[in-house]
């Protein structure tokens, strides 16, 4: 299918349709709708709003009958697979009034993917290649179900798999590259980021009241609040104004300069990779209520080895008392949960992996656990270096899993206050 050029003035409005029973009973999460919703606005397209719908001929026909027309774009995924409930290319056959046909060099790629995994091709592998005759077939290099793009009437339709990772590699290779294509006056959108600990949304916000007063109309200025950290973005809609939005960057960091702890888009745990990499500086952690958590975050990250030694999970008092020479006397007083256990275990660990920094946390996370000195929700955290120990207390009031998450940023926090102490 030719790929003819329209654009008007104005950006390009987008729909988001992801199809699937399980979203709906919330067996699984949307994630795809979110993270397609950043990729189009990231390039420039507004996304007008979302939905979801099921498994059903009926769901998928009155959506596409109620949404196609009302935007530039529409995005789908789901039911592209090869069974009985995906039904999602019969319904694209009916409302683009066409049918199946074979396409030999998905087909092609099928046989190709199946050879590889020592696997036979059944029927059902064969009819990953049907595909509505008039569409651009989009070819999926993740899987055996491509991308199928439609047109009518200076609207497009796009229906992709629902699998998140064949999705995300059909937006990056396929979908955005060719929306670029056909709207050559798409601008990508431009943002700026300060990232800050201590102080709530609000109290940020009154800080910064002068600053947003005074904005220009081409800038904004969004509050993410998540899991401890404020992230303040300021975005650019046109390429133009890019030195106006750097200006108020510096400005906006130097207002807030006391509660920063990073300018970038990235997880607070690769800001302080950052700064242990090029301090060519080694990390340890013992962990005991958060079981691992701090460890998973540093190794989900690629090159992690370069900086980051290992991790001793001891959730049982007696790990403590053995593997770090924690007194056994202290599991009782001044407790398990305590500043000298936290500290001692960031010494110990340090010492044992042979690192330049450690980190040490201990608490209660509940709902169960506790004692009248460290109730539920106390958590101990200490950072160790060998010239100096810090440790801090807080104390936690949300659930189990929120109070793991804040627990982490507590102890990521104290560990770049630590560094930047002892440089």
């Amino acid at each position: 299918m030719d790929m003819p050029t329209f654009f008007s003035e104005a950006p390009p409005k987008a729909i988001i349709l992801t199809i699937g029973d399980e979203l709906l009973i919330g067996e699984t999460i949307d994630t795809n709708a979110a993270w397609i919703a950043q990729q189009l606005y990231e390039a420039g397209i507004e996304v007008l709003h979302k939905l979801s719908v099921g498994d059903r001929r009926e769901a998928i026909w009155q959506a596409l009958q109620e949404e196609f027309f009302r935007a530039d774009l529409l995005i789908m995924t789901g039911g592209l697979g090869p069974t009985s409930d995906d039904v999602t290319k019969k319904v694209l056959c009916e409302f683009f009034h066409t049918h199946l046909i074979l396409h030999e060099p998905t087909l092609q790629h099928v046989a190709s993917l199946l050879q590889q995994r020592g696997q036979e091709m059944l029927e059902r592998n064969r009819a990953q290649a049907l595909v509505p005759e008039g569409c651009t077939v989009l070819p999926n290099a993740r899987g055996t179900a491509p991308g199928l793009w439609f047109e009518r009437s200076e609207h497009i339709c796009i229906a992709l798999p629902g699998v998140p990772h064949e999705m995300r590699g059909l937006i990056t290779e396929q979908v955005i590259p060719r929306l670029q294509e056909k709207w050559p006056s798409l601008q990508a959108i431009q943002h700026r980021y300060v990232i800050t600990y201590g102080q709530g949304e609000s109290k940020v916000a009154e800080r910064l009241r002068s600053f947003e007063d005074n904005l220009p109309g081409n800038i904004r200025l969004a509050y993410l609040p998540g899991n401890g950290l404020l992230k303040l973005r300021l975005t650019c809609l046109h390429a133009k104004h890019i030195q106006m939005l750097d200006d108020l960057h510096q400005q906006l960091i130097s207002l807030l300069a006391d509660i920063v702890v990073g300018t970038e888009n990235l997880p607070y745990e690769q800001l302080i990779a950052r700064k242990l990499l090029e301090r060519k500086a080694k990390l340890a952690l013992a962990e005991s209520c958060t079981g691992g958590y701090l460890a998973h975050l540093f190794t989900s990250h690629p090159g992690s080895s370069a900086y980051f030694t290992g991790s001793l999970v001891c959730y049982d008092p007696q790990v403590k008392v053995e593997w770090l020479g924690v007194p056994a006397g202290w599991i009782t007083n001044p407790g398990v949960v305590s500043e000298p256990v936290a500290r001692a275990m960031a010494e110990a660990i340090r010492q044992k992996l042979h690192a330049d920094y450690a980190l040490a946390i201990t608490g209660w996370l509940g709902p169960d656990g506790g004692t009248p000195e460290a109730p539920v929700g106390t958590v101990w955290i200490a950072a160790a270096h060998q010239r100096q120990t810090i440790s801090r207390r807080h104390q936690l009031r949300g659930d189990r899993q929120r109070n793991l998450q804040l627990s982490a940023t507590h102890a990521l926090h104290l560990l770049d206050e630590l560094i930047r102490q002892i440089c």
